[in-house]
Formats: C-alpha cells, sequence, structure tokens
C-alpha cells in the first residue's frame, strides 16, 4: 500500500536526505520518497505502519500528517515507479547533457589549433571536476547527506562525502597545469571506481534516489547516465595510464 504525508520543518535538501533515509530504516517500508518543494512523503510499504511510528522515527523538528488513504499497489510492479516526476527522466538531466556538451567545446576550442590532441582528454577532465565540483560547493552539507545514500565509502566514513567536492577541485587543476598527471589519474580511477559501484548497485535494485554529481542546485534522478558519465572518466584514466602520461 501507498501513503502520501505531509513534512514540515525540512529547510534544506539535507534536510530532505536525512528524512528519506529515516524512513526508509522503518521495518516495513518498501520504498520512501521526499520531496522538499512540495514539502511531501511518498511511502510504499509491506504493511500498515502507524503514523505514531513513523513520527518517532524523525527528529522532533519534522511533523508527520496524512494526506490520503492507502492506495494498494500491485507486488509485480517495480516499486521505484511508485514516485514519479511529471518530466521525462532525459528531460530532467537536460541539465547534465548541456554541461557535458558545454566541456565538449570548451576542450575542442582549446585543442583545435594544436598540432595534435594528446592532451584534449587532460583538458576535458579538468574542466569536468572544476564544473562539477563547483556545483556541489554551493551545498557541501547537503551533497555529503545524498552522496552518502549510494558512495560504498560516504556512508563508512562521512567526512569523505565532506572532502569530495575538494579532491574533485584539486583533481581538476592538477589535469589543467599538468601536474602529478599519474597521480590524478590514479585518483580518478580510484574515487570514481568506488562511485560507480555504488551507483551500479542503485541501478541495479531499482531505487528511486537523487544523484549528488551536481550537488543539491540541480536535483537529478540516477539514471543510467550517472554511469556512464563516470564510466567515460574511467576510461579516459585508463586509456591515458595505458599511454604512459
Amino acid at each position: 500500500m501507498k501513503h502520501t504525508y505531509q513534512i514540515s520543518g525540512m529547510t534544506c535538501n539535507g534536510c530532505r536526505s536525512d528524512v528519506e533515509k529515516r524512513l526508509n530504516a522503518i521495518p516495513g517500508v518498501k520504498e520512501a520518497m521526499v520531496t522538499l518543494e512540495n514539502e511531501q512523503a511518498v511511502i510504499l510499504m509491506a504493511y500498515h505502519i502507524g503514523i505514531k511510528t513513523i513520527q518517532e522515527a524523525l527528529p522532533k523538528k519534522y511533523v508527520i500528517t496524512a494526506m490520503t488513504k492507502p492506495e494498494v499497489i500491485d507486488s509485480s510492479s517495480s516499486s521505484s515507479s511508485i514516485i514519479k516526476s511529471g518530466k521525462s527522466k532525459w528531460v530532467q538531466l537536460l541539465p547534465l547533457f548541456l554541461i557535458l556538451g558545454y566541456l565538449t567545446v570548451a576542450t575542442v576550442l582549446l585543442n583545435y589549433q594544436r598540432e595534435n590532441w594528446d592532451e584534449a582528454m587532460l583538458d576535458f577532465m579538468g574542466l569536468f571536476f572544476i564544473v562539477f565540483s563547483f556545483f556541489k560547493m554551493l551545498d557541501v552539507k547537503g551533497f555529503s547527506k545524498s552522496f552518502s545514500m549510494y558512495d560504498p565509502l560516504a556512508k563508512i566514513i562521512p567526512i569523505y562525502g565532506w572532502a569530495y567536492p575538494f579532491l574533485e577541485t584539486a583533481l581538476g587543476f592538477m589535469f589543467l597545469i599538468r601536474f602529478e598527471i599519474d597521480i590524478a589519474l590514479i585518483a580518478t580511477l580510484i574515487i570514481l571506481g568506488i562511485t560507480t559501484i555504488g551507483v551500479t548497485k542503485t541501478l541495479l535494485d531499482k531505487k528511486s534516489i537523487p544523484c549528488a554529481c551536481l550537488g543539491t542546485a540541480l536535483k537529478l534522478p540516477m539514471t543510467e547516465a550517472t554511469f556512464m558519465e563516470n564510466a567515460i572518466m574511467i576510461v579516459m584514466a585508463v586509456f591515458m595510464l595505458l599511454q604512459g602520461f
């Protein structure tokens, strides 16, 4: 059965992530999705869970009230389909595609007059890390909470989620100024490899959670595009290491 609740007390995406995490931890909850804009939570339950139990799972600053009667859900359907945006996932991912497009154009402009394009990948990777870290820096706290929902290392070591935007910034500058490229490539493989493991597990489990790749400023869904984004960077890093860059 599915319930919709109104939740007051959330002031940022970090609050939203905290509430969603606590709701998903309640025994009997199959999946919970919280939205900050309309202050609502949609919860798919294996069996009825009283609102008192749900309220007790949340800090006192959040107040939850029921909005709808339970709706029976066909158990054969994917639980991730209980919460749908009015926009398709590809439309929601438009900001990501635009950013990747701009990065590609910028890389071409930086390299089109060079005799060879051996260093074009370094420019793309440097710009990629700088731009993506910028969006994460806008709300480091919110990013770290969203990131910990799927990154294996951030789940175990919360401080890693806080440090991640700064690591990306450092890697971006290392690639752009050609400083210790081998170290930067190995670090890229490690941090993106760990994240990709979490992304892959999330996609296989068909969980509907937000992607933190652009922080909390742009709310993107976790999709195959997130996996492809990381995979492209990993392939580039492996290629340049094998080339002895």
